[in-house]
């Protein structure tokens, strides 16, 4: 056999185990996630990870549950997270020079609510000064309660608020130990079940759009520079996920009731995601380019910068980064 004869028989060879072979898989990303395990923070979690839409771009991702946003960001500052989802603590830490925002989930605009005791002379928001309000601080309640008590003629510095974590705010409320609580969905549903008598008096929409708390995405300040690849494949399963929501509530509320919040009713995980309000991927690209987004986070900023006395710190059209969003969405 001549040296032609010999390399195009070994080389169709070659081709033939190539085509004969299995396909050898690709390894995927590996993603260090914390999250909130609440329907207007990690629906479109859940979702692209039961739909494949992560999967699809090549990601894994290594999910870690909190019980707030401030344990998350503690845990990527830390260096033990890349990512996280959260609500309006995503306002607070990035304007201290600790994360990048690059994503919005959605607007919870009646996740925030207060609620009052009628039964201990609360029935209108002036009922409340002088009394005690349990919430936890430094979170989307207490973003909410302040807005709510401005807006109806009460100076925050009139009430006393009583910090604890919201499981133990809302028990202090239905032990009566308390009478009011500013918190978030679902607990709202303890506090209808336990206290037939408690009214609530007022939730976040009745500010919304002059006011809005948002929820969403933010990356470790070295990760973020690092890894944009890996974070524009995040947003598109994320972009996917969400757009199927949106086009197929019903179906997906009962997919993430069944696989993921088996000891919750669907009608409340219905009513948790009533009480957000999510946008396509397409009207986000809107909101992002027109300025609205960085003014929504930076009201929310506005606020935890002057409750914790800080006054320099970063504006939000600094600490959010529109730009990977909107080359990565067509």
């Amino acid at each position: 056999m001549h040296r032609r004869q010999f390399l195009t028989t070994t080389a169709g060879v070659a081709v033939g185990a190539m085509i004969g072979a299995p396909a050898i898989a690709q390894a995927k990303t590996k993603l260090r996630v914390g999250y909130l395990h609440t329907v207007a923070v990690d629906g479109q979690i859940w979702t692209g990870v039961d739909r494949g839409s992560f999967d699809k771009q090549g990601l894994e991702l290594e999910l870690r549950q909190f019980n707030t946003g401030l344990e998350i960001f503690q845990a990527l500052i830390g260096g033990s997270l890349d990512v996280l989802a959260t609500g309006a603590v995503l306002s607070n830490f990035p304007a201290r020079g600790q994360g990048k925002v690059f994503l919005i989930n959605d607007i919870e605009v009646a996740t925030a609510q207060l609620w009052v005791r009628s039964d201990q002379g609360i029935k209108t928001f002036a009922d409340l000064k002088g009394k005690r309000i349990a919430t936890a601080t430094g979170t989307t309640a207490h973003v909410f309660l302040d807005k709510a008590l401005r807006a109806n003629k009460v100076d925050p510095k009139e009430v006393e608020l009583v910090n604890q974590n919201m499981s133990a705010a809302v028990t202090a409320f239905i032990s009566g130990s308390v009478p009011a609580v500013a918190l978030w969905v679902p607990f709202n549903v303890t506090v209808r079940d336990k206290v037939p008598g408690a009214v609530k008096l007022a939730d976040a929409s009745a500010y919304y759009p002059q006011a809005a708390i948002i929820g969403g995405w933010a990356a470790r300040n070295d990760y973020y520079g690092g890894n944009q690849e890996t974070l524009a494949k995040l947003i598109r399963g994320w972009a996917e996920a969400n757009d199927y929501i949106i086009a197929n509530s019903g179906p997906a509320m009962e997919a993430l009731q069944k696989n993921h919040y088996p000891q919750t009713p669907l009608s409340d995980i219905n009513e948790q995601f009533k009480a957000q309000k999510m946008f396509s991927s397409k009207d986000w690209k809107r909101m992002y380019s027109d300025g609205t987004v960085a003014n929504w986070l930076q009201q929310s900023t506005d606020f935890f910068m002057a409750n914790a006395g800080v006054k320099d710190f970063t504006p939000a059209k600094t600490y959010f980064d529109p730009s990977l969003y909107l080359k990565t969405v067509a």
